[in-house]
């Protein structure tokens, strides 16, 4: 494959989608308590961190190997969810912000979804 034949990781649009959404949750830090912002929130943030890695891995791999790190992707995006649905339970964050950031994953999750059943 020529470096011309190579897909660049910024012209996936998963990974605009994902970058909106890490987007929106650092924004929100500013807004936490101290006590949240270095709790759960951090694994929250964490994890969008390695969607974005996991993601950019799969942009760059043939289509035969990127089956793993999308499925990988799909753990991470149900964990983020329960995550984000515990933040809102606990109320660290708001309703406002939440319902938004749920839909940002179920859209990424969709996408990840159709790449999965595009490479197999």
């Amino acid at each position: 494959m020529s470096a011309y034949n190579t897909p660049m990781a910024a012209d996936v649009p998963l990974l605009q989608a994902i970058f909106d959404f890490h987007k929106k949750i650092y924004l929100l830090s500013q807004k936490l308590p101290k006590k949240d912002r270095f709790g759960i929130y951090v694994a929250l943030e964490k994890l969008s961190l390695e969607l974005i890695n996991l993601i950019i891995q799969t942009a760059f791999e043939t289509k035969q190997e990127k089956i793993a790190p999308l499925k990988k992707s799909r753990i991470v995006i149900e964990t983020l969810k329960r995550l984000l649905r515990l933040m809102n339970e606990l109320n660290i964050i708001p309703i406002k912000n939440n319902i938004p950031l749920q839909a940002n994953l179920q859209e990424i999750s969709k996408m990840t979804n159709g790449w999965i059943k595009y490479v197999t």
